[in-house]
């Protein structure tokens, strides 16, 4: 074999987690997960399950213990919410687990990290790794998430090598964030969205993301030179988001109509809602946020010439197969 032996897969029982212990059990790697809730699918696949929280390190001792490789995929996501529980998990976490990789002579770190970590008010067009982190964060997912990327990448050696990898708006068969995010805006069967649409972005299948990781993960396991690095890993099909979002609506039975809502009063709502949930010390992370606003007004794509160069990455699924797979199964199969 040439990748590692037994690799530790946190958040395993999570969409992309759950997806990257299938591709690693069926290629007969003995696959561990660390998670706060316990997988049928995962029992099913005979992944060997740790129950526990990242902010835990004694969990993370326990699930790191008799690994030769972690792939550090689970994370708290969303758009909104206070800083705390961002913190806790995805930075206090991910240093949790930098450490018992280097306290247990772990040789291989894979970290999920989310092309989020560059974007800026006005968006990304086309964008490499060479963009850098943005001043100002417009939201504490993104903001934890590149302090934890930096983290990792800061602790590359040659007794630990670390990669870092950055999907964007991952989709798929049981997709739980992004397509309920946007059946929730479905009004009367219009969707009600600030701006026209036309604005380009990119998204990543979920098959199409684990295969990276993969990648990733025996590369570094072999000593390429590719530690201490980020990449951008997408379908490489930038498309219209309106496009994208009905064809994702449709997969799931919902023929809607565009209902284009002004950016700046969109904006305006989203500003008063995070003062509001500052106020009443609201702890949503799907609530309206400036952040998302940005998100859904401006361009987010990015180049994946590196990926493509230094990890052999090509996606192996195209955005239409994957589009036409998904309606074909109600959204819903694999």
């Amino acid at each position: 074999m040439s990748g590692p032996s037994r690799v530790l897969v946190t958040g395993g029982s999570g969409f992309l987690g759950g997806e990257i212990c299938r591709q690693l059990v069926a290629r007969g790697t003995e696959t561990v997960s660390l998670s706060r809730r316990p997988s049928a699918a995962l029992d099913r696949l005979g992944v060997r399950q740790h129950r526990g929280d990242l902010a835990d390190r004694d969990a993370v001792a326990r699930a790191v213990a008799g690994c030769d490789a972690v792939v550090h995929n689970a994370a708290l996501a969303g758009v909104s919410g206070p800083a705390g529980p961002y913190w806790a998990t995805n930075v206090l976490g991910t240093r949790h687990v930098v450490e018992q990789c280097r306290a247990q002579g772990v040789p291989t770190l894979v970290y999920t990290s989310t092309a989020s970590v560059v974007f800026r008010p006005g968006g990304l067009a086309g964008v490499d790794e060479t963009a850098p982190y943005p001043t100002r964060h417009l939201a504490a997912y993104p903001r934890t998430k590149a302090t934890a990327e930096a983290l990792v990448l800061a602790a590359d050696a040659p007794e630990l090598a670390t990669v870092s990898l950055r999907p964007h708006l991952i989709w798929g068969p049981g997709d739980p964030h992004l397509l309920p995010a946007l059946a929730r805006a479905v009004r009367g069967g219009r969707l009600l969205m600030p701006g026209s649409g036309a604005n380009l972005i990119d998204t990543t299948h979920v098959r199409t993301a684990a295969h990276a990781h993969l990648l990733a993960l025996d590369l570094l396991h072999r000593r390429h030179p590719v530690g201490g690095r980020a990449y951008f890993v997408t379908q490489g099909e930038p498309a219209p988001l309106r496009t994208v979002a009905a064809l994702l609506l449709r997969a799931a039975g919902h023929r809607v109509e565009w209902f284009a809502v002004p950016p700046p009063v969109v904006h305006a709502a989203a500003a008063a809602a995070e003062l509001a949930a500052r106020l009443l010390r609201a702890t949503s992370t799907h609530g309206p946020s400036r952040f998302l606003v940005q998100e859904l007004v401006h361009p987010h794509w990015f180049d994946i010439t590196a990926a493509r160069r230094d990890l052999g990455f090509t996606p192996p699924i195209s955005l239409t197969e994957g589009m036409s797979r998904l309606m074909a199964d109600g959204g819903t199969a694999s």
